[in-house]
């Protein structure tokens, strides 16, 4: 039972996690319908802002602010050079601009700080665990980072549905030109949608650069999987990207937990080993797989 709870724990801090950065790519693709391989390199930008000043300045609320403005001035850069100039073309254009913006990133943060892995130690605040009941404690920072996570998904919820930039967001999702039509300033509206997910993607890679290395393309390991995440969910709904989240967090965290003590069980070690190992990489594959077949537009699509 403790070791049941505490995977639920794992798969909550992890879903977490994916959701700070599925949340600013569905928003990204859903609504300005671009698709966008740098977003995985914000992630890493915010990682590397919020590691270095955290080492030079000791306080970690000045890496946080580090992390999200050097991220958000990054994706705003990158949208007024590059991303801006490809929204009426074709995505193979889009596809093919981004992943070279991806090759150029990685070898200037290599120039500029090396290839050697940096380590953000635990903010003095958030080190220890906290004994949630007998048996079980949790570390700190993994519930600080699941708290983070669900406040986000609230102020997005309240940013898309109750404010005037969200209803500006969704009508300039179904028609843009009639948007702009009445006044908008379109260029401005997606400006500042590019902006916030490239800030989410910075306090992500703060919020996870103590549990994990610091690394040049840290960020494509993780984009794959936020695509997953938002293909379950459904492209451009902010509640889409949560359920999907912690659907992925939740299936990957009791797989690696019980998928290799059932096959061990059943079969000879050697065979298990293999086995399981294949399945719980692939888990979150046919997950998506399953939910396509059932939803083909995602659980909870912005338009079907």
């Amino acid at each position: 039972m403790i070791l049941f709870i505490e995977q639920l724990l794992n798969g909550l801090q992890y879903g977490a996690f994916l959701f700070l950065l599925a949340s600013g790519l569905t928003l990204v693709f859903g609504i300005m319908g671009v698709i966008n391989l740098t977003h995985g390199t914000f992630y890493m930008i915010g990682a590397y802002c919020g590691a270095l000043t955290v080492a030079s300045t000791g306080s970690f609320l000045m890496g946080l602010l580090a992390a999200m403005a050097g991220a958000g001035l990054y994706g705003l850069l990158v949208e007024s050079a590059v991303v801006r100039w490809l929204y009426n073309r074709d995505h193979l254009y889009q596809v093919l601009a981004t992943l070279g913006l991806i090759l150029f990133t990685n070898e200037a943060v290599t120039l500029i700080v090396g290839r050697s892995p940096i380590f953000m130690s635990i903010p003095p605040f958030l080190e220890g665990s906290v004994t949630l009941f007998p048996g079980l404690a949790y570390p700190l920072m993994r519930l600080a980072l699941i708290a983070v996570g669900l406040a986000v998904a609230f102020g997005l919820w309240l940013l898309v549905n109750h404010t005037r930039f969200g209803m500006l967001m969704r009508a300039g999702a179904d028609d843009r030109q009639m948007v702009d039509a009445l006044g908008v300033n379109m260029r401005r509206l997606y400006m500042s949608v590019f902006g916030l997910g490239a800030i989410l993607c910075g306090l992500a890679g703060v919020m996870a650069a103590p549990l994990l290395a610091v690394e040049i393309a840290m960020g494509e390991r993780i984009l794959i999987t936020t695509f997953v995440v938002i293909v379950i969910g459904g492209v451009g709904s902010i509640r889409g990207a949560f359920v999907g989240a912690m659907l992925v967090g939740m299936v990957d965290s009791l797989g690696r937990a019980y998928v290799p003590q059932i096959f061990t069980a059943l079969l000879p070690y050697s065979v298990a080993d293999t086995l399981a190992a294949g399945l719980v990489s692939a888990s979150i594959y046919v997950l998506m797989a399953l939910v396509l077949l059932v939803r083909p537009y995602g659980l909870f699509p912005a338009r079907s």
